[in-house]
């Protein structure tokens, strides 16, 4: 169950990323209080978290100013997760995407060069469990072994900055599904090029583990382009 804190977050947030609260927009901790009826306390400890993700800036004497866009730390969990529900869902997946085609394919590779023994046994098992739950149109079983399959593999690359997105695309992975644009049966050629980067992972083929997983995420920017209607 979500603390109070956390139920004033979730809804403050969403109000800075959807432009309700505009930048340069100045409130106070009174505000905060008499908007959500909470405490001095829970204020403060809201404040202080959309400061950390640079939403806000909290100076004594001019209040809590909301920042500009250029400003927020977009690679923050809570950040990707509101401005995927807000309303240029379609430009944020998009711009995501495009980060999964810079990253994933070289991490694909070097997984295929330094994973151990373990993690090849388990790309494998979830390339399979991907495409049993995709063939039978489990979306919520795909999506979760999908999530997984991903983090392994930007671990397994041994790249601790790769590893450290692992959230950005699980937020992109679970905001597709979350807002409906995954098709209700994931497609056989996107099931099957996961398998193809898991054998080539797990046989140490590091360009065909780069190709298959560039194919994967160009065809994910496709379809997120054409969404936001952008050019990939």
């Amino acid at each position: 169950m979500a603390t109070l804190h956390e139920e004033v977050l979730a809804r403050l947030g969403p109000l800075i990323i959807s432009g309700s609260l505009p930048p340069g927009a100045t409130v106070n901790l009174e505000w905060v209080q008499q908007e959500f009826n909470v405490s001095r306390t829970v204020a403060r400890e809201v404040v202080q978290v959309l400061a950390s993700m640079r939403l806000v800036a909290s100076r004594r004497r001019t209040g809590v100013t909301v920042l500009p866009e250029e400003q927020w730390d977009n690679y923050d969990r809570a950040v990707i997760r509101w401005r995927l529900a807000g309303p240029e869902r379609g430009r944020q997946l998009h711009q995501l995407s495009q980060l999964r085609t810079a990253i994933e394919p070289p991490a694909a590779a070097l997984a295929a060069r330094h994973s151990d023994a373990r993690q090849r046994d388990r790309i494998l098992e979830l390339g399979a469990a991907m495409e049993s739950a995709g063939a039978a149109g489990d979306l919520t079983t795909f999506l979760e072994h999908d999530i997984a399959y991903h983090r392994l593999l930007l671990e397994a690359s041994g790249n601790a900055m790769f590893a450290g997105l692992a959230h950005v695309v699980e937020e992109v992975l679970r905001g597709r599904t979350l807002h409906h644009l995954m098709p209700t049966r994931p497609k056989p050629e996107a099931r099957r090029l996961h398998l193809v980067v898991a054998e080539a992972v797990a046989g140490g083929e590091a360009e065909v583990a780069r190709a298959a997983m560039t194919a994967i995420c160009v065809e994910v920017a496709s379809e997120m382009g054409q969404v936001s209607g952008q050019d990939t």
